[in-house]
């Protein structure tokens, strides 16, 4: 049944404005990052990785969270209008499915997303004139941002499954990504979710902070999913239909 779930919410993604954010609005954290690392070259002189932190300056804190809120908004927006509701409570098709088969759309939207931000930056630094290739480190950070994904994406299907606003859940998401960064700052950020993407891909950091506690970092994304998801799980559950 989890298959034929996936299949359905493949379907949705069919000339789906989705596509259009997966791939134009990283590019505006792109051309920011970039204009910011060639207006200081003389302070910013790590090369790629000083342009990685002017990427994930932008990218990270103001975009990351936001699209993948969007994402999971837009799979709930059906679910929402009309009765809708009413016909995904009657199915004959546990919710777990129905709940796991968003949840891989999801990962899969935000994986494409990573893999194209990721060529921007390669793009951005060949055109900035930056010799060679990326280190394979900051391949590693993007890879392990991506990780961070699966918690968020667990959480902003709980929110936009509990709220039947569109936009709501996105901008809890900004709010929460720009509060991550603060908790982050404090050294606190495995307490909180939004942390993690900035942490994941080391954001605006030359060192990696992670470096030793790497283990620590995926053991808080494997609790916050599974906290969230047994969350959104247990609300599911005990839904009835909607008069």
């Amino acid at each position: 049944m989890l298959h034929l779930c996936i299949k359905a919410e493949n379907t949705k993604l069919r000339r789906s404005v989705i596509w259009i954010a997966c791939f134009l609005i990283p590019i505006i954290p792109a051309i920011m990052g970039t204009f910011n690392y060639l207006q200081n070259l003389g302070i910013l002189t790590g090369e790629w990785y000083s342009l990685w932190t002017q990427f994930t300056l932008f990218y990270a804190i103001f975009f990351y969270s936001p699209l993948i809120a969007l994402y999971c908004s837009y799979l709930w927006r059906l679910e929402h209008l009309d009765h809708n509701w009413n016909v995904l409570m009657t199915m004959p098709v546990r919710v777990s499915n129905v709940l796991f088969g968003k949840l891989f759309i999801v990962c899969k939207v935000t994986l494409i997303t990573q893999a194209w931000m990721v060529l921007l930056f390669v793009l951005c630094g060949k055109l900035s004139g930056l010799p060679g290739l990326p280190p394979a480190m900051i391949y590693f950070w993007a890879l392990r941002g991506t990780v961070a994904a699966v918690a968020i994406g667990a959480l902003q299907l709980l929110l936009s499954m509990c709220l039947r606003s569109f936009a709501l859940p996105i901008g809890i998401a900004l709010g929460g990504s720009i509060g991550g960064l603060l908790i982050n700052n404090m050294g606190c950020g495995l307490f909180f979710p939004y942390s993690l993407m900035l942490m994941g891909m080391n954001s605006n950091s030359y060192d990696d902070k992670l470096a030793g506690d790497t283990w620590k970092f995926l053991l808080a994304v494997l609790v916050y999913f599974l906290l969230f998801i047994a969350i959104s799980l247990r609300i599911l559950k005990k839904k009835d239909v909607r008069a």
